[in-house]
């Protein structure tokens, strides 16, 4: 199944779980890093930086420092595990076949990470419908129906991740100069718009303040948070020119894209006490074209970063149910996407609903990134491939250490950040595991 047939040129992607031949291999860092920053500045981006500020107690440049930090980190492993997809061509999910056998990544991995990137597409279509209804309201006066608009939309980021990583690539692309006007458009208000002082003055004589732990906390959240890509990065990258190409575009591009949202939450936090910029900057001015470019900037990175999780999500769901073409499991995950977006009640179950999963993804993702890069050197070796292609086999040291790492999640208080303790647990002992049990990596 590595191997593949000559590329043909086709309007929908339909290359699976089996390579992407090489001649398709052409995008280069700096598309990569496009869509990454297309898709950073977003309402569940900015949560993190800005709960930084207003319940971390931090200031502004503490609060930026520390989310980035953790979030760069996160960007690393993330990085690190796209390099299967260059490499070989083949999707996240499936190379994980190597790392937890075929019915670890089948019936366990893919699933939750399909179910999470189906959570995500909804609450994210949720989240901007409501804003982009409150902007509708202020600028004409008339409430739109919520269904009216969140229904059309997630059919249109349905469809674009469809059509396939062409249609992610050139979107987002096309949208990344939107986006940084509105970004641009967002600052400027904040710093010209502030009744209590100058904004830039506020910001600018904002010294590191707030205590230690707080930093290490809030820093350890934005790590669990990006962490968690490790299960999907190699999607992206397989139509990569090179390992270095897919690796440092991810990389530079989720680093620019981060700290470009850190600054724009945790503004948002410190001068307006507000979660969302998109909302705080609109309150701050009167201007028609300005509440206009808010509103479409929400709207485009709304859009951008849900044709990335309908994208990676039908391959995972791909990847446990493999009878299916790619297009059946995008349109599969894409129908389940539209219907959940229409239930807005779905955010308020938010909390409890990504803790829970918080248990499962954050032990996966250790063993992933302590397998390909401690166990494995960062190399899928021949006896690795054979993984690929078999319908039974399972790696039960792995199976394991993500059940130790789930108790030990959901045991340990809220205090100590159980995502990133546990994380830090499970990628150090994993390894030992594997080296007791005798395991070499060797073709």
């Amino acid at each position: 199944m590595i191997d593949s047939t000559s590329p043909k040129k086709r309007t929908l992607e339909t290359y699976g779980l089996e390579a992407v031949p090489e001649q398709m291999r052409t995008t280069a860092w700096y598309q990569y890093a496009f869509i990454q920053i297309a898709i950073a500045a977003n309402a569940g981006n900015f949560l993190i930086p800005a709960l930084a500020v207003l319940e971390g107690g931090l200031s502004f440049w503490s609060a930026v420092t520390a989310t980035s930090i953790g979030a760069f980190l996160g960007f690393l492993f993330v990085s690190y595990l796209s390099l299967p997809g260059a490499r070989l061509g083949i999707p996240a999910q499936y190379a994980i076949r190597s790392m937890l056998g075929v019915q670890g990544a089948r019936f366990l991995s893919s699933p939750i990470r399909s179910i999470t990137s189906l959570y995500w597409f909804s609450v994210q279509t949720i989240g901007g419908t409501y804003v982009l209804q409150q902007l509708f309201l202020r600028m004409t006066g008339n409430e739109i129906p919520f269904i009216f608009l969140s229904l059309p939309l997630s059919i249109l980021m349905v469809l674009l991740a469809v059509i396939g990583f062409d249609a992610v690539k050139k979107a987002t692309t096309y949208f990344l100069p939107f986006l940084i006007l509105g970004e641009v458009t967002i600052l400027h208000i904040y710093f010209t718009t502030n009744e209590a002082s100058t904004p830039w003055y506020v910001l600018h004589n904002s010294a590191f303040e707030g205590s230690i732990m707080s930093m290490v906390f809030f820093s350890s959240l934005a790590f669990v948070q990006y962490v968690s890509g490790v299960s999907a990065s190699a999607d992206m990258t397989r139509y990569a020119k090179s390992p270095k190409h897919g690796f440092f575009g991810l990389f530079i591009g989720n680093s620019i894209g981060f700290f470009i949202t850190a600054v724009i939450g945790c503004a948002s936090a410190y001068l307006f006490q507000n979660i969302n910029p998109y909302v705080s900057a609109s309150n701050q001015t009167e201007s028609v074209t300005l509440i206009s470019i808010i509103t479409l900037t929400a709207i485009i990175s709304m859009i951008s970063i849900n044709i990335s999780n309908a994208y990676t999500g039908g391959y995972s769901l791909l990847n446990t149910f493999s009878s299916l073409s790619r297009i059946k499991s995008a349109m599969i995950f894409g129908i389940s996407g539209v219907i959940l977006s229409g239930f807005p009640a779905l955010v308020n179950e938010a909390e409890a609903f990504i803790s829970l999963l918080g248990g499962l993804i954050i032990p996966i993702s250790a063993v992933i990134v302590s397998d390909y890069i401690i166990v494995k050197k960062s190399t899928l070796t021949g006896k690795s491939l054979e993984q690929l292609t078999r319908t039974t086999g399972i790696n039960p040291r792995a199976l394991v250490t993500i059940g130790t790492g789930c108790i030990l999640y959901f045991v340990l208080p809220n205090e100590v950040s159980p995502g990133f303790v546990t994380f830090l647990s499970i990628f150090v002992l994993y390894p030992l595991i594997m080296k007791s049990s005798g395991y070499v990596n060797v073709d």
